[in-house]
């Protein structure tokens, strides 16, 4: 499983690069980018849980296509924990996230379920109220293949998404100054990649 955090250019996110390739990359918002590093995979998150912006998300895009460096995947514009607002949100800009011919992901809120999911998503990004997300996990775990996990900053989630086999998770809290936080991070890179 690869843990990115997001925006995120710490030390021990490069060292677990060279040491455990697959297992950390970044994920980018709109405005956050910087690099790519080529030894560091990416995605492309669209700042929606701090307020999209339709301009700041373009830019991101276009950063990403002229890096040289294609994302894993690229998350399209959703309103968070409302479903309908998603759906309708995946109808206006996937063509303009699909244009540069990365896999897309679908933004899951509260509500969805597999059927909602759009045909051409690549990618099912669990995003929702935070009770809502860790209740409806397996569910999206059982029908995709591809699922990454937004907002995941404890040591224990970490442990359940990869035990339910979570392709990627991020989060921001990972060096904000908790060494519980930081610690249980790293003794779960260790484990995991033994």
């Amino acid at each position: 499983m690869m843990i990115m955090p997001t925006n995120g250019t710490y030390s021990w996110l490069h060292y677990w690069a060279g040491r455990a390739p697959g297992s950390v990359g970044h994920l980018y918002s709109p405005g956050g980018q910087r690099g790519p590093c080529s030894w560091v995979p990416y995605a492309l998150d669209n700042g929606a849980f701090k307020g999209f912006v339709e301009g700041k998300w373009k830019a991101l895009l276009r950063w990403a296509c002229l890096s040289g460096q294609p994302p894993l995947w690229a998350a399209v514009p959703d309103v968070v924990s409302d479903s309908k607002a998603t759906s309708a949100r995946w109808d206006e800009f996937s063509p303009e996230a699909a244009r540069y011919g990365w896999p897309l992901a679908f933004v899951v809120q509260d509500g969805h379920e597999p059927d909602d999911v759009p045909a051409d998503a690549g990618v099912i990004f669990v995003g929702g109220s935070t009770e809502w997300k860790w209740l409806s996990l397996p569910m999206w775990c059982e029908a995709f293949d591809r699922v990454h996990v937004g907002r995941v900053n404890s040591p224990e989630k970490l442990y359940q998404c990869h035990r339910l086999g979570v392709e990627s998770v991020d989060g921001t809290g990972w060096n904000r100054g908790d060494p519980r936080q930081l610690n249980g991070l790293l003794r779960f890179l260790e484990e995991t990649n033994a």
